[in-house]
C-alpha cells in the first residue's frame, strides 16, 4: 500500500479524490494548504498530489520541502507556461482539471514505479551518470555537469525538448541519453535529419502517405512518426522543415495526431519529440521563417550545449576516448599522445567541436608511425592559429557568420580537404554549404 498526500483547498474535490485513491489501494492523508502539509512528516509519503492554486503558497512550494518524494501538480489553468513552471520547480508531472480519474491513477502508478526504480539504482548510477550519462558522452567540466543535470531532470517527463548548440557538439548523443533514461527506453529511437531529405518528400517521410499520393508510389506507407510510436522521435536540423511540414508537426505536438498525405483521417501516435537546430530559432520565428506556435511549444524544455573551447579540461579526456575508439576500429597499437600533441589540443580553437576532435584523432592514428601521436599528425599546431577567430569573436557571431568568416579567412592557405577537416565536416558538406551561402572558392591569381 502506498501512502499518498493530497493537497487541495476545496473540500468537495478532496473528498472525491480521496475515495478514488482509496479504492485504488492508497492510504491517503489530506491537507488544504502547503502550510498545513508541512506540519506532516512529508518524507513518509510515497507520492504527493497537490493543486497549483492554493491559499498562501502555491502547490509547487511543497517540492522544496521533500527530497525523494515525487510531486504531481494539478491545475485548472492548463497552459504550457504553468506546466513548464511546475517542471522547473521539480514536479515529476502535471495534470489539467477536469481530468479522468483513470488518467490520474495511471499517472500515479507510473510515478511510483519510476521512483522505486530510481531509488534502487541511485547509488549505482550517481557517479557513472555524472561522467558518462550515455555512451560516448564524456565531460567533467561545469558546463557539461549542467547538461547532465538537465538531462536527468527532463528525461522522466514526456514533454518536447529543444537541444541547441554549434555543429559537432553532440546533440544526437544528448537526445539518445534522454531517451535511454526515460520510461520510453524500451521503445524505438528514430533519428531524422530534416536537412538531408528533399523538401518535396519530407512530409511523406515523416507522416506517411496513401497509395497514389506520392509520384511513383503504388502503395500506402507509414511515416517515421508512426515508426517512433511508444518511443522518441528525434528531428535534427529542424529549421529545414518547410511551412507545411511545420504545420503537420505542430498538429503532432499539440494533439498527438498525424495525417498521411492523401488521407482525410488523422490517427493518434504516442511519441516524444526531441528536436535540435544549429540556427537561432527565435530569430527565424521573428522573421516569419518558422511557426511561432511550434517554436513556443518546442522550447519549453531547452538544453544548450557548450562548445568544446568552453569545456575547460575535457579536451584531453575526449581525445583519449577518441583514441580508444580509433584503436579498436583500426586495430593499431598507438599508445597515446606526446606532450606536444596534448599542448596543441588544449590550445586549438576546435571550430568543429567534438566531431572535429574525433576526426583529427582518427586521422592521426592512421598517419602515425610512432607509438605516441605528435601534433603534426593531428593537423594542428602547438601555437594558437593567428587567423582563427578567438572565443570573444566567435561568441559574437551566428553559426552561419562564423562558417563564412572561417572559410573566407582560411581558404587562401588551406585546401578544401583541410578546411573541411578543421570544421569537422565532410568535403561534400563544405561544398553544399558554400553553394547555399554563396561563398565562392578562392582562385590563385
Amino acid at each position: 500500500m502506498s501512502r499518498l498526500l493530497l493537497i487541495d483547498d476545496e473540500d468537495v474535490i478532496r473528498l472525491s479524490l480521496r475515495r478514488v485513491f482509496e479504492r485504488a489501494g492508497h492510504d491517503v492523508e489530506e491537507a488544504n494548504s502547503v502550510e498545513q502539509a508541512t506540519a506532516l512528516a512529508l518524507d513518509s509519503f510515497d507520492i504527493i498530489v497537490s493543486d497549483l492554486r492554493l491559499p498562501g503558497e502555491p502547490g509547487t512550494a511543497i517540492i522544496s520541502h521533500v527530497e525523494q518524494v515525487p510531486v504531481i501538480i494539478m491545475t485548472s489553468y492548463a497552459s504550457v507556461r504553468s506546466a513548464v513552471e511546475a517542471m522547473k520547480n521539480g514536479a515529476v508531472d502535471y495534470i489539467s482539471k477536469p481530468f479522468d480519474h483513470e488518467e490520474m491513477l495511471l499517472m500515479i502508478e507510473r510515478c511510483l514505479k519510476r521512483n522505486q526504480l530510481n531509488r534502487q539504482n541511485a547509488a549505482l548510477k550517481n557517479d557513472l551518470q555524472r561522467a558518462f550519462p550515455s555512451a560516448g558522452m564524456i565531460g567533467e567540466c561545469r558546463a557539461m555537469s549542467a547538461v547532465f543535470e538537465r538531462i536527468a531532470k527532463v528525461a522522466p517527463v514526456s514533454m518536447p525538448v529543444l537541444i541547441t548548440g554549434e555543429p559537432g557538439t553532440g546533440k544526437e548523443l544528448v537526445a539518445r541519453a534522454i531517451h535511454d533514461s526515460s520510461a520510453r527506453s524500451d521503445g524505438p529511437f528514430i533519428v531524422v535529419n530534416c536537412g538531408a531529405i528533399l523538401d518535396g518528400s519530407i512530409e511523406a517521410e515523416l507522416f506517411g502517405h496513401e497509395r497514389g499520393a506520392v509520384v511513383g508510389s503504388d502503395s500506402r506507407r507509414k511515416g517515421l512518426a508512426d515508426a517512433a510510436h511508444g518511443g522518441t522521435l528525434y528531428l535534427s536540423h529542424l529549421c529545414e522543415l518547410n511551412e507545411t511540414a511545420q504545420a503537420r508537426l505542430q498538429r503532432l505536438l499539440e494533439h498527438g495526431e498525424v495525417r498521411a498525405l492523401g488521407s482525410s483521417h488523422a490517427r493518434r501516435v504516442d511519441v516524444r519529440l526531441i528536436v535540435s537546430c544549429q540556427k537561432n530559432l527565435a530569430a527565424l520565428t521573428e522573421n516569419g521563417e518558422f511557426r511561432e506556435d511550434l517554436y513556443l511549444g518546442l522550447r519549453s524544455l531547452e538544453i544548450p550545449l557548450p562548445a568544446l573551447r568552453d569545456r575547460e579540461n575535457d579536451v584531453l579526456a575526449l581525445a583519449e576516448h577518441a583514441l580508444k575508439r580509433a584503436r579498436k576500429k583500426l586495430s593499431t597499437e598507438i599508445e597515446g599522445f606526446n606532450e606536444r600533441a596534448q599542448t596543441a589540443m588544449q590550445k586549438h580553437h576546435w571550430p568543429g567541436n567534438v566531431r572535429e576532435l574525433m576526426n583529427a584523432v582518427e586521422r592521426a592514428v592512421i598517419l602515425s608511425d610512432d607509438p605516441y601521436i605528435d601534433a603534426g599528425m593531428l593537423g594542428i599546431s602547438t601555437e594558437p592559429d593567428p587567423q582563427a577567430p578567438q572565443a570573444p569573436l566567435a561568441a559574437s557571431l551566428s553559426l552561419d557568420e562564423y562558417f563564412r568568416f572561417f572559410v573566407v579567412t582560411n581558404q587562401t592557405h588551406m585546401n578544401e580537404t583541410e578546411l573541411a577537416a578543421r570544421l569537422g565536416i565532410s568535403r561534400k558538406a563544405l561544398w553544399e554549404r558554400r553553394q547555399k551561402m554563396d561563398i565562392p572558392r578562392h582562385t590563385a591569381k
